[in-house]
């Protein structure tokens, strides 16, 4: 007669104890047991009765599967360490960020049992000792930082399992060893400096600047080659054995000095000699080509100025005029590589119809359609207050620079104040024009794939300028100055001006593209450039436009934007809607994104060099066609330590 209660008895024990798949219950479960588990700032969760928690703050969660997804706790406070078998019940976790926070201990081993852990953002806290080697399960992980805490020991070797990982940051730790072999990874992103590292550095991580490799007992490219024994291995006497000259090496090296030192002056003196030649013959060959391309023309009336279907407003200028001999100068003066293309002289270009293109830092630019049926661009330069002579050499070094992502220098005329520059006209306007022109119902978007090559186009246009000089600059790099061909193709345009203008040129909705160090548009460095380049991708990505960047528009601050709501970790939230339709390009959005943060640093030194933006972005530009699977937009959460 007890046997059924004692059977049901059984039957309900049995329920209740035999494991039952995760859910929202479960989440809840392990999201409270951290939260009593931490200490320090109070985390405002409304506990007292059994809701869900994808309304508690910092926790977000799929609405399809109802589970929770991400945990945000960065910069909270917490103190302690995080429990034991708690975080890998959260089967769903695609990202888990408590960055600054004072969290200690080992790391819990079950973080590394989340299969679905994309995003993982542990710096700036106090962890300890070793960091497991167990992240062959982690096959979905894409970024990783552990940088600034305590841990110690080797670098995992299991991280080589993982392929699809981008960012790995390890830097400001204790970590021992070597680096491990890292062949399968592609990585974007690198660094392991300030760490006690030794060995040499793998050859597929050469490619990272040295930085990435500082403060570590390292050896191999980037950094100083390697000799016959490892830094730091400390054996044998074959690490101290070469460390002192003999005094016959020494004076060999003496002597091998005083003799090239010799050779290089005489060298010196032969290439002296040979230029000066050289110099003399050009100057001679110059007069004879300035015969043939330098075109008189008959004295040009005067026009009156209208702003569009104009003629260009030069004439009244080019008539009064005079040089230092007393003649008035009408000659335009083509470069040699433009000399067999359309025929025209500066008579046809000032009787041509005009349209204003806009009205720049630098002067106004016309679009000149010429009788013979072709168009040219034309800027007329202001507040030019060097003389001719000056002009002209400075103006010839501009034209002799020839790149397929720079719009092409034809021809210049200079006269007194009156300069005018002829470039080749470039039919689909600006990228300014592109992004923010018509933002209608009959827009064409602009997809992720033709923004990618406009901003690798512009890049190596850029890279290019660069690489004339340390000295060489744009200085004026906006979207106005990036023209589209026909293919949409992008053109660097308006290099090499700033040097041209006086003190008292007024820059011309610029600022929102200005590094903060600089203060004279004549004065622009390289690392200015990639500053400006930098808010130009953010430009691209958001489909903002910066401050003053357009006419009678406020625009916003595009850096100190992105920061902000990157800063909150919600990085999806920056892209132009044009792009969210695009779901299997997420990755490399994000990654362009980080280039552009990188780029617009607020101190000069902290900015990458144009080369090597220009390597990443063409590297990403390679893997767009290969990404196949897709990644909700919700999962992305860019780094920004």
């Amino acid at each position: 007669m007890y046997q059924t209660p004692i059977l049901l008895s059984l039957i309900l024990l049995f329920s209740f104890s035999t494991p039952t798949k995760p859910d929202l219950a479960a989440d809840r479960a392990a999201i409270l047991a951290i939260r009593s588990s931490v200490g320090g700032r109070s985390i405002l969760w409304n506990i007292s009765q059994p809701a869900t928690p994808c309304t508690w703050p910092g926790v977000l969660c799929d609405n399809k599967t109802n589970r929770v997804v991400e945990l945000h706790f960065p910069g909270y406070g917490l103190s302690g360490q995080l429990p034991d078998n708690t975080l890998g019940n959260l089967t769903e976790l695609t990202t888990l960020s408590l960055r600054y926070n004072s969290l200690s201990g080992n790391l819990p081993s079950d973080i590394f049992t989340l299969v679905n852990l994309r995003n993982l953002y542990l710096q700036n806290n106090l962890f300890s000792g070793p960091i497991p080697d167990s992240f062959t399960p982690l096959v979905n992980l894409v970024r990783a930082n552990f940088a600034s805490n305590n841990f110690s020991g080797p670098i995992p070797g299991s991280i080589n399992n993982l392929t699809r990982v981008a960012t790995l940051y390890l830097e400001n730790n204790a970590l021992t060893g070597p680096i491990p072999d890292l062949t399968r990874p592609s990585f974007a992103q690198f660094n392991v400096s300030g760490n006690q590292l030794t060995g040499e550095i793998p050859a597929k991580l050469s490619v990272f600047p040295e930085n990435a490799f500082s403060g570590n007992s390292l050896c191999g490219p980037p950094l100083t080659s390697c000799t016959g024994s490892d830094p730091g291995s400390g054996s044998g006497s074959g690490s101290i054995k070469s460390n002192k000259l003999s005094g016959g090496a020494i004076a060999g090296i003496v002597i091998g000095s005083v003799v090239g030192l010799l050779l290089i002056l005489v060298i010196l003196f032969l290439l002296c000699c040979k230029k000066r030649k050289q110099k003399e013959t050009v100057i001679s060959k110059d007069l004879g080509e300035k015969k043939q391309h330098e075109i008189e023309v008959p004295e040009p009336k005067s026009v009156e100025h209208v702003e569009r279907h104009q003629t260009i407003p030069t004439a009244a200028a080019v008539s009064g005029t005079k040089g230092k001999s007393g003649e008035v100068s009408k000659k335009l003066t083509f470069f040699n590589r433009n000399k067999d293309l359309g025929k025209f002289d500066l008579e046809d270009l000032l009787r041509a119809s005009a349209e204003v293109l806009g009205k720049g830092t630098f002067g106004t630019a016309y679009k000149a359609v010429l009788e013979a049926g072709f168009a040219v661009a034309v800027k007329r330069l202001k507040d030019v207050t060097m003389g001719d002579n000056e002009f002209r050499d400075k103006i010839e070094g501009v034209g002799a620079m020839d790149h397929e992502n720079l719009v092409p220098l034809r021809a210049y005329y200079c006269n007194g104040e009156e300069k005018l520059l002829v470039y080749d006209y470039m039919p689909m306007g600006s990228l300014s024009a592109l992004l923010h022109g018509n933002r209608g119902a009959s827009r064409t978007p602009l997809n992720w794939e033709t923004r990618s090559a406009i901003a690798l186009g512009a890049a190596k246009g850029i890279t290019y300028l660069h690489a004339q000089g340390p000295t060489v600059s744009h200085g004026n790099i906006k979207s106005s100055n990036i023209l589209l061909t026909a293919s949409y193709e992008s053109r660097v345009s308006d290099f090499g001006l700033a040097q041209l203008v006086g003190p008292n040129a007024t820059p011309t909705r610029v600022d929102g593209y200005r590094a903060p160090e600089v203060t004279d548009v004549r004065k622009v460095s390289q690392k200015a450039d990639v500053y400006s380049f930098g808010v130009l991708l953010l430009e691209l990505l958001t489909g903002k436009a910066p401050t003053h960047a357009l006419l009678n528009e406020e625009g916003v601050d595009l850096p100190r934007w992105v920061q902000s709501v990157v800063r909150e970790e919600w990085t999806s939230e920056v892209f132009d809607l044009e792009l969210l339709r695009y779901q299997n390009v997420e990755d490399d959005m994000v990654q362009l994104l980080q280039f552009a943060i990188d780029c617009c640093a607020q101190y000069p030194d902290k900015r990458p060099a144009m080369a090597d933006v220009t390597n990443q972005i063409d590297e990403l530009c390679g893997s767009i066609v290969q990404h196949q699977e897709q990644t909700p937009l919700n999962d992305i959460v860019l780094d920004s330590s």
